[in-house]
């Protein structure tokens, strides 16, 4: 959304920020300039270009051109159609003093109307995705629910028992403390978080984390291991969060290893380091 407020603005703080960041790195100055000139090469060799040679007469052409180029790769991610002439029209311009053919007012309502044309495309695109991503978790849920060992609940809510813990340990409740080791994935497959790739567990309170998990978890025995497939309206709804899209069904592996004092004092020196619940945590219900 920033983006959409001014690009023009955006390239040119990244322009600015980047001379900035040169003066105030004035030690590593040298090992920045190689290293941007290597990024440079990598990026023309990528697109198949050599090294062009430097046909300028002094490095304040030099320079000029190089914000040109620096400032339209920036717009062009946002406004691809841009006139270009009028555009170089408007700077030319400006640094020749001529005669401004827009009053301030008359910029500000081109800009404003712009931002929000942007606007309601992004919106558009949103409620496309979210309709795409409800109407596929629908269908996923719905076969899903005929498999074997599949259970779904009142709300919804799917799961299917991978391995059996102790039933007589006990069941945690809204407020207990929970220790879990989990996956979490799209129905197509795609890891957006797991606490085994980071290696340790996490450890936090059943009602902070997105309904889905917390039905599932009050129903879980410490060893239990489940998989939980949890729709869009018992997950992160039609906002979404990070990498996961408006009204998306997710599945999560669910490892409860331990509850209320097993789960404080276990690890206690990792636990400290991981309470966020990760992908889970209720941030948008």
């Amino acid at each position: 959304m920033n983006k959409l407020l001014s690009a023009v603005t955006l390239s040119t703080l990244i322009i600015l920020t980047g001379c900035s960041d040169a003066d105030d790195s004035k030690d590593n100055s040298a090992d920045d300039q190689a290293t941007q000139q290597e990024q440079a090469q990598q990026n023309g060799n990528s697109s198949g270009e050599a090294q062009q040679q430097d046909d300028f007469e002094s490095d304040q052409a030099r320079l000029a051109y190089a914000v040109g180029v620096t400032l339209a790769r920036n717009l062009q991610e946002d406004m691809q159609d841009l006139d270009v002439d009028n555009f170089t029209s408007g700077i030319k311009d400006v640094y020749g003093g001529n005669d401004i053919r827009l009053s301030d007012q008359q910029i500000g309502d081109a800009l404003q109307q712009y931002q929000q044309q942007m606007v309601a495309q992004q919106q558009q695109q949103m409620k496309q995705e979210a309709e795409d991503n409800a109407q596929a978790g629908q269908q996923f849920l719905k076969e899903n629910a005929d498999k074997d060992g599949v259970e779904t609940t009142d709300s919804g809510l799917q799961y299917r028992v991978m391995e059996e813990g102790d039933d007589s340990g006990a069941q945690p409740g809204d407020e207990d403390q929970v220790r879990v080791n989990y996956e979490g994935r799209t129905i197509d497959g795609n890891v957006f978080d797991s606490s085994y790739e980071r290696g340790e567990p996490v450890t936090f309170q059943v009602n902070q984390v997105i309904p889905g998990w917390q039905e599932a978890l009050k129903m879980m025995h410490p060893g239990d291991e489940w998989e939980i497939y949890v729709p869009a309206d018992l997950a992160y709804g039609e906002a979404g969060t990070g990498p996961i899209g408006p009204n998306e069904t997710l599945i999560f592996k669910v490892e409860l290893l331990g509850v209320g004092d097993d789960a404080t004092n276990a690890d206690s020196d990792d636990t400290e380091a991981t309470q966020d619940s990760g992908a889970a945590a209720q941030t948008t219900n």
